[in-house]
Parts: structure tokens; C-alpha cells; sequence
């Protein structure tokens, strides 16, 4: 990088300290040693050099011997209290503290993650008694800074991460395997161990061919032994204890070779320490948070990982829909943020009041986010009405008119319309309505005189615009009495997950069948997944990888759920759970945060 060309330099760094405290506003740098740093040399003559862009904004320090950390904290209301120290890269010669550093910060915050820029010395033995610690001590009392402020800062010690770039990766990775190193006195024990790192086109080795030899030279010296060669080469360092990692590299990287970063996934592999890495097709060296070609997706990358680390909070949340009593006040909405606690939206008031049908009630709502945008949702309007209730809307608040679908009118013998629910299918921008009815005089082998004679088998029409519907036809007939289906998609199948509602002798539970398109053959139901007691109304979501199926234990007068990571084995979590009270079936959807923030508004 150019430096600017000297002017007094006394004064070119006041000017630039000034500049700084008044871009940075609320993000006052903090010296990390305020009593001089460990080993270093006093030397009048060194003094930091600011480089600027053609637009006059900071660009990149060097000659750096003060050590800053600046804080940018994220909003409370965002953070799950994950915190990241920054090392910008600059080849251990000057820091990219604008693109490596302020900008990542900023980006970090819009994710609910604090963020530090670590303005660490750049190693010289004009101002360090070992130069090649000097860094390494910096990024040790970043940490241990962090930590130790954690309340003060609204951040949980324990997720307290190190991010680096370049030869800010060599810093980054190099905390990660030397935590423990012993490079200075701290004046307490707090841990100097980062929780995660995040290394972007990182240098990792120092052995010849691979490494970036101006890092290199500028940290460890002209003619370095192989020892300590080896101690930072630091693929070589990974134990079982290093934290987990997600990596960035570019192949055409020129500077910093890929092998770099594949060196310590495969190091880290090899310990069975957790790890991602991208490496993308182009992107050379430095592209920061990318702005063109295939890298310019990292951020998004590394964002998911946060997001399955559970470091962030998803910009989605949870929302299940339901009914109270027997449906007659209308729609209920609650939201959860990990999908176990749910809490009640608008004071458990109904959000519609349902206006159609011969009963007016809104029972079983479902509700699902159309390829339109929309959200679109179905019900029960009566017991034995011939139809079903729909109506939609952008915003889950205002609901276009309620209209009454008559799928069943055409069945003189229908007694009814049962839990309608909704699956979309993207490959024919069609939606599928499917419901549970008894139809006189068919399927009589399963009849109960306990449950008024009804024999529901599932039924469907498809539908593109919710104007025109295509023909009524039977679904699924599983040889029982069955009603609640649910159908969601897993890979190239579909999952039905459906009640058995045989009485006699008592079945009341939830089971899953199969099939390769969404409007069947459906195979032959499962055995039960739920336990002993009577369940209804499954509905199913995926969580951190596994499905999660919640349903009204009737009986009990509450809901309960169980999981399974595989489909096959399913361990029941009922008591992990927590509804609202008066919970009764209805629909778990995820939507994004700002509708939910809506939805919190209307009182």
C-alpha cells in the first residue's frame, strides 16, 4: 500500500487521530495497553503513517507501535451477545483498517454481533524487544479485554470469536493455536482463547512455496530458523483444542495461495475440530467483503454458518397460527425465536374474525407463504359444512375478504370438511388444498359407531389463482379412518404426516407416509411417532437440522412435539415445549423478522 507522502508527522498524526474520532463517532478507540505495551522499545522516531483514497476516506496505518481496539456495538434488542475481534490484513507492514476492518464491523452489527477493530503494532524491532510476539500479544489482551468488559458490553464471554484477513489471518490463526502461549504477565487469568475464528484469505504457513513471504520476512526476520518456522506455520499447531473455523479463499488468489487455507481445514479436519471453507473460483487476493464475481457471496456463506452456530439470531422467525375454543373468535398468531417457547401475539386476541360458512367458526387455520409473496391461509368454517374458508394477505394484518371454497359441494353425501391445509408446488406454480371428509356410503369397512359413523379418507383440488379449481379427487386412503394431514417437502419426496383416527380400538395418533410427488401415490402409513395418548393436527418444521413435529394432545388439553433428525427414530420433546394457554391446532411457518415486528405493533 502507498503511504501518504510525509508531511510533519507529529502533526499528520494528530490530524489523523482527529479524523478518526470524528468518523468513528460513538466507536472511541481504546488504547489495550494504557501502560505501555510488554517489550516494547521507546523510539520518538516512529510514528504511525495514515494512507487515504482518492475521496480523501482512510484507507490504511502503518508504522503502528500504539495498540487500539474500537468497539462497535451491536443493538441489544439484534445481539444473542456473540462478539468478534477484528484483525485487518496488510502483510504485518500496515493495516487495510477501512475494508479489512471499519467496514466488516459495521456489516458485523447489522447482524446483531459487536464488533472490535484491532489496530495491532506492526512487528519491528525498532520497537520491540521480539518482534514476533508482538502482534500475538496484542490479539491475547484483545480478547482478554473483551472478555473482561462482557457486561459492560452485553456480551456473553463465551462467544467471543477472532476474525483476520490476510496476514490478519496469519494474527487471527495464530491466537487460535498459540492461545496459551505465554508472550506476557496478564494481570489476571482470563482466557485469551477466541470461541471461533473466521479466517479470509488467510496466511497460515511460513514454510517456503506457500506462505507469503513479505508476512513473513516482516514478522519473523531476514534468515529465520527452522523452528521458528514451524511454530507459525500454523496448520502444525492445530489440536483437538482449537476452536472451530470457517474459511475464505479465492483460487486465483496470487499473493496468498489457496493451500494456505486448505492446509488448516484439512489440519483441522484431522483433529475433528469443526470447520467450513469456501473456496471460490475467482476473487485474487483481498477482495474484502467482496464486491464482484463469486466471492461477493461469502458474507452470506459466513452469515448461515453464524446462523447454525446459533451466534446470530435468524432474520426469521417462528409463527404458528391457531384457533381457541372452538374456532367462533378466529385467527391466533404466536412467535418463537428458537421454536420451544412460543408467546402469544396481540395479548392472545384474534387477529380475524371469521365471517363465512354456516357455523362461522375459523378452526385448523393454515397458513403457508405462496410463490405470489402472499401469505395464504385455509380453515374450518362448521362442522358439516361442504366447504372451507380462505382469504390472503402481504402482511399476516390485513386479510383480503373472506371467501368460502365449496370443494365438497358437489358430494350430495358429504358430511363434511375437515383441517383444509395448503402445500405449494414451485414446479407448476400451482397450490395443493387437501382436507379431510366423510362421504355417506363410501369406506364403510371403517366405520365407528363411537365417532358418529365418520370415515374420513383425504381429499385435494389444485388451484393457481384460489379462483379456478380443478376437480375434487381422493388423496389418500390408508385403509383407517384418517384426518390432519400435513404434507411438506424433503429433498426430492414428500412427507405426509396424517392421524389415525380409528377408535376402536383407540389409534388417535400421528403417523408419516411417503411419496415421489406431491399429489401421491402416498405409501403406506408408519408406525406411530407420537407416544401413548391421543394427538391431532401435526405440523411439521425443520430446526438446527431436525424436524420438529407439534400436535394437540386433545385429551390432555395441550400441545406436545417430537423430533427426529433422520425421519425414522422420533424421541418426544413435549416437555421442552411452551404454548400459549388454550393452544389448539393450527400451522408452524416461518417469516421474517419485520413482519413479526407488525404483527408486535397491532394492539
Amino acid at each position: 500500500m502507498p503511504i501518504a507522502n510525509r508531511i510533519p508527522s507529529r502533526v499528520l498524526s494528530l490530524i489523523c487521530l482527529l479524523f478518526i474520532n470524528v468518523a468513528l463517532a460513538q466507536n472511541q478507540a481504546i488504547p489495550l495497553w494504557p501502560e505501555g505495551a510488554p517489550g516494547a522499545i521507546e523510539n520518538t522516531d516512529y510514528i504511525e503513517e495514515y494512507a487515504y483514497d482518492a475521496l480523501g476516506a482512510l484507507r490504511g496505518i502503518s508504522k503502528i507501535s500504539q495498540p487500539t481496539l474500537t468497539p462497535f456495538l451491536a443493538d441489544t434488542a439484534l445481539s444473542k451477545g456473540t462478539a468478534v475481534i477484528i484483525c485487518p490484513g496488510g502483510g504485518y507492514s500496515h493495516l487495510a483498517i477501512n475494508k479489512e476492518g471499519y467496514k466488516v464491523a459495521k456489516w458485523f452489527n447489522t447482524l446483531g454481533i459487536s464488533a472490535f477493530v484491532l489496530k495491532y503494532r506492526m512487528p519491528t524491532d525498532l520497537t520491540m524487544d521480539d518482534k514476533t510476539i508482538g502482534p500475538l500479544q496484542d490479539v491475547q489482551e484483545a480478547i482478554r479485554m473483551v472478555r473482561r468488559n462482557s457486561e459492560k458490553w452485553h456480551i456473553s464471554a463465551d462467544k467471543i470469536g477472532v476474525m483476520g484477513f490476510s496476514a490478519g489471518g496469519h494474527l487471527a490463526s495464530t491466537l487460535s493455536t498459540h492461545y496459551d502461549d505465554k508472550t506476557y504477565i496478564p494481570k489476571d487469568q482470563t482466557s485469551a482463547k477466541p470461541d471461533f475464528s473466521i479466517l479470509v484469505y488467510p496466511v497460515i504457513s511460513m514454510l517456503e512455496g506457500t506462505t507469503h513471504n513479505g508476512s513473513k520476512k516482516n514478522l519473523l526476520g531476514e534468515n529465520p530458523s527452522q523452528k521458528s518456522i514451524n511454530k507459525y506455520s500454523n496448520a502444525k499447531q492445530v489440536t483437538h483444542s482449537t476452536p472451530p473455523a470457517f474459511l475464505v479463499h479465492a483460487t486465483d488468489d496470487k499473493a496468498v495461495p489457496v493451500e494456505n487455507s486448505i492446509e488448516y481445514y484439512l489440519a483441522l479436519k484431522q483433529h475433528k475440530v469443526s470447520a467450513e471453507m469456501h473456496v471460490y473460483e475467482k476473487g485474487g487476493h483481498g477482495f474484502g467483503l467482496g464486491v464482484f464475481g463469486t466471492h461477493a457471496h461469502w458474507p452470506e456463506d459466513l452469515k448461515q454458518w453464524l446462523l447454525a452456530n446459533k451466534l446470530i439470531h435468524d432474520d426469521e422467525v417462528y409463527l404458528f397460527s391457531f384457533f381457541k375454543g372452538n374456532g367462533e373468535d378466529g385467527l391466533h398468531l404466536a412467535y418463537s425465536e428458537d421454536g420451544y417457547t412460543w408467546e402469544a401475539l396481540k395479548n392472545n386476541g384474534s387477529f380475524l374474525t371469521p365471517k363465512v360458512g354456516k357455523d362461522k367458526l375459523m378452526r385448523d387455520p393454515c397458513i403457508i407463504k405462496g410463490g405470489d409473496g402472499r401469505y395464504h391461509m385455509v380453515w374450518t368454517v362448521s362442522w358439516t359444512d361442504k366447504g372451507i374458508g380462505y382469504a390472503s394477505s402481504k402482511d399476516l394484518i390485513n386479510w383480503s375478504p373472506q371467501q368460502f371454497i365449496p370443494v365438497m359441494g358437489h358430494e350430495k353425501n358429504a358430511r363434511n370438511t375437515w383441517a383444509p391445509e395448503i402445500t405449494y408446488d414451485p414446479s407448476n406454480q400451482q397450490y395443493m388444498i387437501y382436507w379431510a371428509s366423510t362421504i355417506e356410503g363410501r369406506f364403510t369397512e371403517t366405520k365407528s359407531t363411537k365417532e358418529n359413523k365418520y370415515s374420513h379418507r383425504m381429499y385435494y383440488t389444485l388451484t393457481s389463482d384460489f379462483k379456478e379449481f380443478t376437480d375434487t379427487q381422493l388423496l389418500y386412503n390408508p385403509g383407517f379412518n384418517v384426518i390432519d394431514s400435513s404434507i411438506k417437502k424433503v429433498g426430492d419426496r414428500y412427507i405426509m404426516f396424517l392421524k389415525d383416527e380409528t377408535l376402536e380400538p383407540a389409534e388417535k395418533n400421528i403417523k408419516i407416509a411417503f411419496s415421489d410427488a406431491l399429489s401421491g401415490p402416498y405409501s403406506e402409513a408408519s408406525v406411530p411417532i407420537t407416544g401413548d395418548y391421543w394427538a391431532e393436527g401435526p405440523t411439521a418444521i425443520k430446526i438446527n437440522g431436525k424436524w420438529v413435529v407439534y400436535f394437540d394432545k386433545y385429551v390432555d388439553k395441550q400441545f406436545g412435539a417430537v423430533s427426529s433428525g433422520d425421519l425414522k427414530n422420533w424421541t418426544d420433546i413435549s416437555e421442552q415445549i411452551t404454548f400459549p394457554k388454550g393452544t389448539r391446532h393450527g400451522t408452524v411457518i416461518k417469516v421474517p423478522r419485520e413482519v413479526l415486528d407488525g404483527l408486535k405493533a397491532v394492539k
